[in-house]
């Protein structure tokens, strides 16, 4: 079993004056966090207070681009073009770049949202886009894709990849998560239990298939309705099998 992994959240996804997800109990949890920026969710104000939640927990900044679909929440299927994907990652990239600089916070990575996310799973061309925009802003900045065929094909064109996996998602025979439209509250000692699993080389598939993965990053979702307890029972079921958690570019240093 691996003794060193990053343990991911997407969070910063309210919008205005409504409220999703409880970043302040969990941004503590973790040691990396996604931010939304602005197409799928996230507002100025709360991007900002994302990016003062992440340098107070001292965990890793990173952006979560998405699709501009507010009212689908970004995991809606909406057709982009490899060139059209890269730019609106950029985009959104800059508009947290902004709040992180003025801040002074690195942003150390970039993990496409939702329905962005499942496109780059799709199309192998659009992730190539993304991933090498990502590397034309910076050859240190981190890309996050899914841990298999999408995240190794991008490692091997050169670009600082991390290979993810997914505490509170079910995957499909092919390796694939099932993008859930709305999220219901999950067994937090399940999602510990798949957390040991993956640190252990797998995965089990829906159907009892049993998947092989290989990850430097776990995540979880903010807007889960019981994601501090989640992220609780994580950090409880790590302690005890004596794995430590590290920021996304420690455990990168140390693959």
């Amino acid at each position: 079993m691996k003794k060193l992994i990053d343990l991911n959240a997407d969070a910063g996804e309210s919008f205005g004056r409504w409220r999703l997800g409880d970043d302040e109990h969990l941004l503590p949890l973790v040691s990396s966090v996604n931010v939304a920026c602005g197409w799928h969710a996230g507002d100025p104000a709360t991007m900002r207070r994302s990016v003062e939640l992440a340098r107070d927990a001292g965990i890793a900044l990173g952006a979560h681009p998405g699709l501009p679909d507010l009212a689908g929440f970004g995991r809606r299927s909406m057709a982009l073009s490899p060139a059209d994907a890269a730019d609106a990652c950029l985009y959104q990239y800059g508009a947290l770049r902004g709040f992180a600089d003025a801040l002074d916070v690195p942003v150390v990575h970039v993990k496409p949202h939702g329905a962005f996310y499942g496109l780059t799973l799709r199309e192998p061309e659009v992730a190539d886009a993304i991933a090498q925009a990502c590397a034309a802003v910076s050859p240190e900045l981190i890309v996050v894709l899914l841990a298999g065929p999408t995240a190794e094909r991008a490692a091997a064109a050169g670009v600082r990849v991390a290979r993810e996996a997914f505490a509170d998602l079910d995957y499909d025979d092919e390796g694939h998560i099932i993008i859930e439209p709305n999220p219901v509250a999950k067994d937090p000692a399940a999602c510990a239990q798949r957390v040991v699993d993956i640190l252990s080389g797998h995965v089990t598939a829906v159907s009892g298939k049993r998947v092989e993965v290989d990850a430097d990053t776990i995540c979880l979702h903010g807007d889960r309705p019981n994601a501090v307890e989640i992220a609780r029972a994580i950090r409880e079921r790590l302690a005890a099998e004596d794995v430590r958690v590290a920021p996304i570019a420690e455990v990168l240093a140390a693959r």
